[in-house]
């Protein structure tokens, strides 16, 4: 069974960092995957990815020793298995609410006795090995998204059911939740909730993650964060496309507009 490097440094209390996939497309993918991440989360919830669009995503990220994981659509056992079965290494799993819809959550990831995943691991047997039966219950990552209020209630109820690998955080719905903006970060009740998560965590032994961007990676691993999201396909290309439209306009500005053709 191959290795979940991710896992193995999150036991080791290390600090791994992420990218996003939102474009449904494979050498996007597969250039993400050979910037050296640590893992790489293909977005079927809000990215524009179906799934055989996501299988041909996991069979390039393959190539390469970044960790594969799927943010899925809803917590929902079919297309949970379904990914798993396709060779996700785990699974971000969102809007989970209460320890009953972690549970199942947690159910859908693994085999029995520990839950009550089907047999048929289609592709994972070729990407992760044939003793992938073995291994899967300890390898693959089940990682619940903490992002609202309701969860936040719960939170100690959550973490304690058994088999969650790691939480991540997505600080947009959990803001909206708490009566503010949708950003990626907030001061006051934001706040005190992106520090009590963490602590939390690691009270449980438990790793913590959130979506991020660069610029807040510092403050994110300084609060205990394990699993930060650094990137993402689709910003990172706006972002660069937009700041090489700006240089060229700049620079050709002293001598007129630039014409193409």
């Amino acid at each position: 069974m191959r290795i979940n490097t991710v896992k193995q440094r999150w036991a080791a209390g290390e600090v791994t960092f992420g990218g996003w996939l939102s474009i449904a497309n494979t050498f996007t993918a597969e250039v993400m995957a050979h910037q050296g991440f640590d893992w790489l989360c293909i977005d079927m919830q809000h990215g524009v990815i179906d799934y055989p669009a996501a299988v041909a995503m996991l069979q390039v990220i393959g190539g390469t020793p970044t960790i594969p994981f799927v943010r899925v659509p809803w917590n929902e056992p079919g297309i949970i298995g379904k990914v798993l079965d396709a060779g996700a290494m785990g699974v971000i799993i969102p809007m989970v609410n209460s320890p009953e819809e972690a549970r199942a959550a947690v159910g859908a990831c693994r085999y029995y006795p520990e839950g009550f995943r089907s047999y048929g691991p289609t592709r994972a047997a070729y990407y992760a090995g044939a003793d992938y039966f073995a291994g899967a219950n300890r390898e693959i990552a089940c990682i619940p998204m903490i992002e609202t209020r309701q969860a936040l209630d719960r939170l100690d109820e959550i973490l304690a059911v058994p088999g969650i690998d790691a939480v991540y955080v997505g600080p947009a719905d959990l803001s909206i939740t708490l009566g503010l903006p949708p950003r990626m970060d907030n001061d006051g009740a934001f706040e005190e909730a992106r520090l009590r998560i963490a602590a939390a965590c690691r009270e449980r032994g438990i790793t913590a993650g959130i979506h991020a961007n660069a610029a807040l990676a510092a403050k994110h691993a300084a609060a205990g964060y394990r699993m930060i999201t650094v990137s993402g396909d689709a910003v990172a290309l706006a972002a660069r496309a937009a700041e090489d439209l700006r240089q060229a306009r700049g620079d050709a500005g002293a001598g007129g507009r630039a014409v193409y053709g």
